[in-house]
């Protein structure tokens, strides 16, 4: 065992042996990033056994590691990379840019173009407000709800993940009972009003129940992309209710803004929230984030210095990096390339494809798994009593919400590096495919999936 190292999962066997083979310039920086990073790692989902890839440059949906070895990337980076690595356009923006600057400290003529593709394709951005990230974006959003509203609560629902920050991290993972999580006051917990997905009963029963409810936040596909989809007809109950009870709704678009439709997921269904939060695709893999919405509660960030506006002061906000120039760049060229909608069409036939052919080679195995998604994302469900109506619950949207439980993190970190082995990264029993993904790519990974259960047979992880 390598000092300082992630536990090593027990099992693992032949995997785990020939992984720390092959990927030994991986294991010898995780080594070191051990002595740097708590856990040796920058961010808890590259936090894998016995240690993560580290990679040293990437293109279109291909990637390399620092050992030379070849990937079909199914990480897009986090979800940010709908055009894959190093969109021509893209490089050429943000090369141009950084030849003339970095950070002016002042307004610039690219903010107002990211601005106005931003507010051309999302269908509630009346104004927007850029941020460094999603987690941001979100936290503006409550701030911004309850400055309006003058109401303290937030209805969020469980497996719905909105940030990191201390507002909405709760009720995150399966299997959603528990206790507070580390550093986050029970009292501001107590300002987080749980609901069940797809139950638009609950929802108006907590709705009737608490009038200090200033907004009720969702991922409009369901939570993590999907993870737990939502039903047809929801997201227009969810509107009707918001609106009955007075009541902002906010949709979460940091994965499903220009990813589902050029205009998020709220033009693909057809519903106009209040506030919008969007990230990742939107400054085309670069940091950024923004706020968009209905004018009337955005202009609580204007200044007013002549009257107050609903009885309160304007809400400050800051943050250093807003509507960097680099990240301008970068997104004015991916938000182009997105608008005509043929890149989503694209990547959501690849992930259909996919799916589809994964499937099958779990039909021909007569194994237990399903993969299910929507639009361009891909998820792994092992150990299904009933895989037809497993797979019929997940793409309705009809599935018991704890059904996708916690993933067994043995399975889980086994499966990943069985893949890598056959050279596919993914996030462990999730990944993303991309418009550039050529049918080679997907044909790879459908042969590198049936060679990775063969892996697993054989040290009897299924």
């Amino acid at each position: 065992m390598l000092p300082g190292e992630l536990p090593v999962a027990e099992g693992v066997g032949g995997i785990e042996s020939e992984y720390y083979q092959r990927l030994k310039g991986s294991a010898a920086l995780f080594q070191q990033a051990c002595e740097i990073f708590p856990g040796g790692v920058t961010h808890d989902l590259r936090g894998y056994s016995p240690f993560p890839l580290y990679a040293k440059r990437a293109v279109a949906g291909r990637k390399w590691d620092v050992d030379g070895r070849e990937y079909v990337d199914l990480w897009m980076g986090h979800g940010a990379l709908l055009l894959g690595h190093c969109y021509p356009s893209m490089v050429e923006a943000v090369a141009r840019q950084v030849a003339v600057g970095t950070h002016f400290g002042a307004g610039h003529e690219l903010e107002l173009e990211w601005g106005s593709w931003v507010q051309r394709l999302i269908p509630s951005a009346e104004r927007v407000r850029f941020t460094s990230s999603g987690t941001e974006a979100t936290l503006m959003a409550l701030r911004l709800a309850r400055t309006y509203t003058g109401r303290r609560k937030v209805v969020k629902f469980f497996g719905h993940f909105h940030g990191w920050h201390d507002n909405l991290t709760i009720g995150v993972n399966p299997p959603f009972d528990e206790p507070v999580p580390p550093g986050i006051l029970q009292e501001v917990a107590d300002t987080v009003l749980l609901c069940p997905p797809n139950d638009s009963q609950r929802l108006e029963e907590i709705l009737k129940q608490n009038k200090d409810v200033a907004c009720v936040i969702l991922e409009p596909t369901g939570g993590s992309f999907g993870t737990i989809p939502s039903r047809p007809g929801f997201l227009q109950e969810v509107r009707e209710l918001t609106q009955k009870y007075d009541v902002l709704l906010i949709f979460d678009e940091v994965i499903t803004g220009f990813r589902c439709a050029p205009g998020g997921a709220q033009a693909h269904y057809g519903i106009l929230p209040d506030l919008t939060t969007l990230a990742k695709i939107l400054s085309g893999g670069l940091p950024g984030g923004c706020l968009v919405g209905r004018q009337d509660i955005l202009e609580l960030l204007a200044f007013h210095p002549d009257k107050e506006w609903n009885h309160c002061r304007k809400m400050p906000h800051q943050g250093t990096f807003n509507a960097n120039p680099i990240s301008a760049a970068a997104g004015i060229a991916t938000l182009e390339a997105v608008a005509s909608g043929k890149v989503n069409e694209q990547a959501n036939r690849n992930g259909q494809i996919l799916r589809d052919s994964l499937n099958r080679v779990l039909s021909d195995r007569n194994l237990n798994w399903v993969v299910y998604g929507e639009f361009s994302g891909i998820k792994f469900l092992p150990g299904c009593e009933d895989r037809e109506k497993t797979l019929q619950e997940m793409q309705d949207g009809t599935c018991d919400y704890r059904k996708p439980k916690a993933p067994d993190p043995r399975l889980r970190d086994a499966f990943r590096a069985a893949m890598q082995l056959e050279g596919v990264d993914l996030m462990g029993l999730t990944g993303l495919v991309a418009s550039v993904h050529t049918q080679e790519d997907l044909d790879f990974t459908v042969s590198a999936f049936d060679r990775a259960l063969d892996r697993l047979e054989n040290e009897n992880f299924i």
